[in-house]
C-alpha cells in the first residue's frame, strides 16, 4: 500500500457514532484502511443533511447497525492514502465524493443505476453508500472507492464541493426528466438545499424563466443570490395564482417538488402544463394523494430518483468548476466536529437562517 509515512497519519480518529435512536456519542477509533481500489480521504468539510436526521430517528433499510453508523454522505477533502491498484488518485489531490457505490454486479449498476442497487445493504457483494449503509464522514477519515471520488480545482473551495451531491441529485433528476431545461419555464417548491441546487442547476442549464415558491423569506433572498427570476412567499401569495397569471394561464412545463409535502405536491400537478412533467425531488416519508384525472388528461408524468447516478456527480463537478453553477450561498453556518450537537440543532431549527450546517472535522 504506498501510504504517506507513518507518522503523518494518526493510528486513531474522531468520528461522532450512532449508539442508538437520536443518540450520538463522539469516539475515539481506529482510522480506517484503504482496500486496494480505495482511498483514504482527510475530511475537511461535511454538510449536514436533512436524511442524516432521519436516519438517527429510525434506521433506514440497509443502514449499519448502532454503535457501527457513522452518518456524513456530503463531504470533501484530501487524500492521504492510497489502495495498492490505485493510480488514478495522488497523495494530495483535493476531492469531493458521491455516496453511492453500487455493487457493480446486478443488472441495475451494469446500467449505470447504482443508486438503485439490487444488493443495496449488501456489503458482501460489494455495495456500499457511506453515512448510511458504510462509514461516513462525521469522522475526520474515511474511506471511499475511486469510482466515488472526484477531483476538485483550487478555485473550489471544500464547503462549496461538500455540496456536489445536492446537485449531482438534482442532475440526476432533470436526466430522468428528459435532460433537456434549455427554453422551459421551471418551477421549484421547497427552497431547501436540494431545491435550491435545482433552481440553480435549472438556471444554469439555460431555462426560460425558473419560479421558486417557500414560506420561509430568508430561504427566498438564497434563491435570489443564485439567480431565480422569480421568488414565490406561498404564505403572502397564491403560487398557483402567480405561474397561472404569468404564463397566460398555460403553467410550467417542469416543476421540481422539493417539500415533501402534499401541499407541494399539489401544487406541482395544478402548475405544470399540458404534457408537463414533475420531479419529486423529495422524499416523502407519509403517503401522499396525487390528482390522477389532472395528470391523465393533461398527459402530465410524475418522476423520482433517488440518489445521483449515471455519473452526474463528475457533471456536477464540471458545472461547480465552471462557475456555471454557485452553491457559495447555501454555506450559511459551519462548526468544529466537536460541536456536532450545536450544528444539527441549528440545522434542525433552521436558526439564523441556516440552509447547509458544516462540519470541519479537523478543526
Amino acid at each position: 500500500m504506498n501510504n504517506l509515512s507513518p507518522p503523518s497519519l494518526p493510528s486513531t480518529m474522531k468520528a461522532v457514532v450512532l449508539l442508538g435512536p437520536n443518540r450520538l456519542e463522539m469516539r475515539r477509533i481506529p482510522v480506517p484502511s484503504p482496500g486496494p481500489d480505495d482511498v483514504l480521504i482527510r475530511v475537511e468539510s461535511c454538510a449536514i443533511c436533512r436524511s442524516d436526521l432521519g436516519m438517527m430517528e429510525k434506521p433506514f433499510p440497509g443502514q449499519s447497525p448502532y454503535g457501527e453508523t457513522i452518518l456524513g454522505h456530503e463531504y470533501s477533502g484530501t487524500v492521504v492514502s492510497l489502495g495498492d491498484t490505485v493510480d488514478e488518485f495522488e497523495i494530495g489531490d483535493r476531492v469531493t465524493v458521491e455516496a453511492h457505490l453500487g455493487c457493480g454486479r446486478c443488472r441495475n449498476c451494469r446500467l449505470g443505476d447504482y443508486t438503485s442497487c439490487l444488493n443495496y445493504g449488501n456489503r458482501a457483494k460489494g455495495h456500499r453508500c457511506n453515512g448510511h449503509v458504510t462509514p461516513g464522514a462525521y469522522a475526520q477519515y474515511v474511506v471511499n472507492h475511486i469510482n466515488t471520488v472526484h477531483k476538485i480545482p483550487d478555485s473550489l473551495s471544500f464547503d462549496e464541493a461538500s455540496l456536489v451531491t445536492n446537485l449531482g441529485c438534482v442532475l440526476y433528476g432533470i436526466e430522468n426528466l428528459g435532460g433537456y431545461i434549455a427554453g422551459e419555464r421551471v418551477l421549484v417548491i421547497g427552497a431547501g438545499p436540494l431545491g435550491l441546487a435545482a433552481a440553480a442547476a435549472a438556471n444554469a442549464l439555460s431555462a426560460d424563466k425558473v419560479y421558486l415558491s417557500d414560506v420561509l423569506a430568508d430561504r427566498l433572498e438564497v434563491g435570489k443570490k443564485i439567480g431565480v427570476q422569480r421568488t414565490i412567499d406561498a404564505s403572502a401569495e397564491d403560487p398557483l395564482e402567480v405561474i397561472l397569471d404569468d404564463t397566460k394561464g398555460l403553467g410550467v412545463n417542469y416543476a421540481i417538488e422539493s417539500s415533501g409535502t402534499q401541499a407541494g405536491l399539489d401544487l406541482a400537478v395544478k402548475a405544470t402544463c399540458r404534457n408537463g412533467k414533475i420531479l419529486m425531488l423529495s422524499i416523502a416519508h407519509k403517503p401522499l394523494k396525487v390528482d390522477l384525472e389532472n395528470l391523465s388528461l393533461d398527459d402530465k408524468d410524475i418522476i423520482t430518483n433517488r440518489g445521483e447516478s449515471r455519473a452526474n456527480v463528475a457533471r456536477a463537478v464540471s458545472l461547480l468548476a465552471k462557475d456555471r453553477v454557485d452553491l457559495k450561498p447555501l454555506v450559511t453556518h459551519g462548526f468544529p466536529l466537536d460541536e456536532y450537537e450545536t450544528a444539527l440543532a441549528v440545522f434542525r431549527e433552521r436558526k439564523g437562517g441556516a440552509v447547509k450546517v458544516i462540519l470541519h472535522p479537523q478543526e
